[in-house]
């Protein structure tokens, strides 16, 4: 499936907090209609692009698109507007020039000299990443785990000065020198440790470069390097790699020699490449590790919208799936758990399956030795849990999780999102999350699932905000999830903080345009917070079943600690629901469901008093900006201002060109244009397609990089223009564009450079908002 999702990969630590800061600001009345604006634009026009003409018919419907040259990105005249409105977008926002400084050096306080993460063990190496002081970028390290002894090797490399005998793998600060730009896709160090493979963007295109380097001489053949490369994985005793699309590259011999496995022939497939934990299997169908020439065996006959994610153990396979069950097997539509025989992988006949409970589902999985980890969702909220392996019920008829005497990790009773970590060891018994909400920092947590014990590894360090209290442990926060016994800490001492006793966040269910409750999650000061009368945005996403990012982020209480209220909408199409049908009834013929549970959020905001009617703004990214798109068209005076981050904007006229890269495979999520319902559909929310003539619209910053491989930088610059053309003149100069002409999709900053962009960001909604500092 396509994403067209932000990630921030290339900022793998959130920053950490060091003080509070606040600027003087002055309201607006809420009167002011039109004009809008609370201050005055640049004197100077917006830019005015060439116009040519263009006839679009589809299923006998027929619209001009004067913009649509704009396509071709290699077009002088695209480059050369693009450069005018990035001018103009600074000549509007050059007033903002000390409050960007300010805000941007609060957030850098932040950020303490050096970042770490805890090590990670495994085989005889202990594995981290650091980000050096004044650097924007991680290093990737390890050190054998026999220099450290005892307690010590914990705390690796927290509290011992770094020696020679620390080994660099990879710095990413380098490649950003030598080209400007870094993003590194997959990093995958071999079984036996001798190399690391990774992929490589050095433009933002996302045409990733296959890189392997020879740990033991640290040398990177040039002539090993192969384009267009998404996902790899090792052999078994680390003598041959094999990426996508599918060949297999025997290392350690004088000449290349790739040999292929598989090619995917039908586009509207992605074909992705790994290997199980054990390391015994390479699953594209699967592969034998330790027999890679061996040739595939397919697991089922594939269908579109079914997945497989395969785990063995001894064995048996492991496979999560979302396959259609016979009838009378299990009336759900989300995954479940399967089990056979490595000789059985081929059968139609699967008998043993796992279900999830009562509204429960399954994200993910993992496996180890003694443990199969699952990753589960009730009712929007993260839950894990470790089931003993093997599995000693025979499985022969449909058997329910909790009748396998699940062990239920405790997590903070706020807790929004778990991520897990690399966990390599197949052999361990401790597995590694990394637990998030709004208002509490990242925390890295050991689970034991032998002892049912678990032990903070890590938390973030904030300075500048009253010391955080203790969270209680919940064991999924679900009334029938019983809890555990004889659950400890591995020191009694040990325990995860929060700032709720600062910043409050609660969730609340908005009825929606069909009576259906959509999930928000609303967060603000105790102290700054003033009901009726606070400034607010609203964030939302809403596509491929994805959960929207509530995770810490140190930066947010910039405004926060201003009196904004910070909300996240999980409205149809993401994730965030009871079960799968969440997605799907925010997708395809349904996505209009997506932006009404959108609208719904925001006038619940308003109507209860959390933000002031006239100050409430939104943000959206890529697939999210359909939403918001979307509401300004039906709803223009619903926002005062927005941000509109690589915007997915022109949604008609890009899925009707299949030659771009994720068309065919977006057919999925939004539907094919090619077929009139699907037409029809889309083009009713189209945001470029239904910009209201004449009416006032709100201040909008428009961010969008030349190299974007997922969404065309076009998508935004055609849509200001159309604005510009379409709407009240007088606002529509408020209406800016700021492109990024090396990166990409996922921006080019580190963590320092993240604090300059979101500085930009906050400065403007303050403008649009009237608060700038007198």
């Amino acid at each position: 499936m396509a994403l067209r999702l932000i990630l921030h990969s290339n900022n793998p630590f959130s920053t950490l907090q060091l003080s509070r800061a606040s600027l003087s600001f002055r309201t607006i009345s809420s009167s002011s209609r039109c004009p809008r604006l609370p201050f005055s634009p640049p004197s100077e026009a917006p830019p005015s692009p060439k116009k040519l003409p263009f006839t679009v018919s589809v299923h006998g419907k027929t619209w001009q698109d004067p913009y649509h040259w704009m396509s071709n990105t290699q077009d002088p005249d695209l480059l050369d507007h693009l450069n005018r409105e990035s001018t103009y977008a600074d000549a509007f926002m050059a007033d903002t020039l000390n409050l960007r400084s300010s805000l941007s050096s609060e957030m850098r306080s932040r950020i303490p000299p050096t970042i770490s993460t805890p090590p990670e063990r495994w085989g005889p190496w202990l594995y981290y990443q650091y980000i050096p002081e004044g650097k924007e970028y991680p290093v990737l390290c390890r050190r054998r785990e026999t220099e450290r002894t005892g307690w010590l090797k914990a705390f690796v490399p927290f509290t011992i000065p770094r020696s020679t005998r620390e080994e660099i793998l990879l710095d990413w600060n380098e490649i950003a020198e030598k080209y400007g730009y870094v993003h590194v896709g997959t990093c995958r160090v071999s079984p036996d440790h001798n190399y690391l493979a990774y992929t490589l963007d050095i433009s933002g295109g996302e045409r990733f470069m296959l890189q392997v380097k020879d740990l033991r001489s640290g040398f990177v053949d040039p002539k090993l390097g192969v384009e267009g490369v998404v996902s790899l994985a090792w052999v078994q005793d680390g003598s041959s790699l094999f990426y996508t699309l599918v060949f297999c590259r025997k290392l350690g011999n004088n000449h290349v020699n790739d040999l292929p496995v598989f090619t995917e022939s039908d586009p509207s497939f992605c074909v992705d490449i790994t290997s199980t934990k054990d390391g015994k299997f390479i699953t594209v169908y699967v592969i034998n590790a330790a027999k890679p020439m061996d040739g595939l065996q397919r697991i089922c006959k594939r269908a579109s919208g079914v997945q497989y994610f395969v785990e063995h153990h001894y064995g048996l396979f492991y496979i999560l799936t979302n396959a259609p069950m016979p009838e009378g097997k299990w009336y759900g539509e989300d995954y479940y758990l399967v089990r056979c025989r490595v000789e059985d992988i081929e059968s139609d006949k699967w008998q043993n399956t796992i279900v999830p409970g009562k509204d429960m589902s399954i994200c993910d999985m993992d496996i180890f030795n003694g443990h199969l980890v699952l990753l589960l969702s009730k009712r929007g909220l993260p839950a894990l849990c470790s089931l003993n392996l093997p599995i000693q019920n025979d499985c022969k008829h449909q058997i329910d999780i909790e009748d396998l005497k699940p062990w239920y990790f405790p997590l903070p009773s706020n807790a929004c999102s778990a991520v897990p970590g690399s966990n390599h060891d197949f052999l361990k018994t401790v597995y590694r999350v990394v637990l998030s909400s709004p208002v509490m920092p990242d925390v890295i947590v050991d689970y034991d699932m032998s002892r049912h014990t678990y032990s903070i590894v890590h938390q973030e360090e904030v300075n500048g905000v009253s010391a955080g209290q203790s969270c209680i442990p919940n064991f999924g926060s679900h009334e029938d999830i019983h809890e555990p016994h004889n659950v400890r800490t591995n020191s009694g001492s040990q325990t995860w903080k929060d700032f709720s006793h600062v910043y409050c966040c609660q969730r609340e269910e908005v009825i929606s345009h069909d009576g259906v409750k959509v999930p928000l999650t609303i967060v603000y000061s105790r102290e700054s917070w003033k009901k009726g009368q606070s400034p607010g945005i609203l964030q939302g996403y809403g596509a491929y079943g994805e959960v929207l990012d509530k995770s810490w982020c140190s930066d947010r209480l910039s405004l926060l600690d201003r009196g904004w209220v910070v909300a996240f909408a999980d409205v149809r199409g993401g994730g965030g629901g009871v079960d799968s049908s969440w997605h799907k009834s925010g997708s395809g013929l349904n996505k209009h469901n997506s932006i009404y549970d959108f609208v719904s959020c925001a006038n619940y905001l308003v109507n209860e008093g959390y933000v002031h009617r006239d100050q409430l703004g939104a943000i959206g990214w890529s697939a999210g900006c359909l939403l918001l798109g979307a509401a300004m068209n039906m709803y223009p005076d619903l926002f005062r201002a927005s941000i509109l981050k690589v915007p997915f904007l022109d949604i008609c006229n890009t899925l009707l060109d299949p030659s771009l890269p994720l068309t065919i495979l977006d057919y999925e999520e939004f539907g094919n244009p090619q077929i009139k319902s699907h037409f029809d559909s889309i083009f009713t929310y189209s945001p470029y397609d239904n910009i209201p003539q004449g009416k006032c619209f709100s201040s909008v910053l428009v961010t969008a990089a030349l190299n974007d491989s997922r969404v065309g930088v076009w998508e935004g610059a055609k849509w200001v223009a159309k604005v510009r053309d379409s709407t009240c003149s007088n606002c529509s100069r408020a209406v800016i564009m700021k492109t990024n002409m090396i990166g990409g999709h996922f921006g080019e900053g580190g963590h320092y450079g993240q604090c300059d962009e979101t500085a930009y960001d906050y400065a403007f909604l303050m403008k649009a908002f009237g608060f700038l500092n007198n």
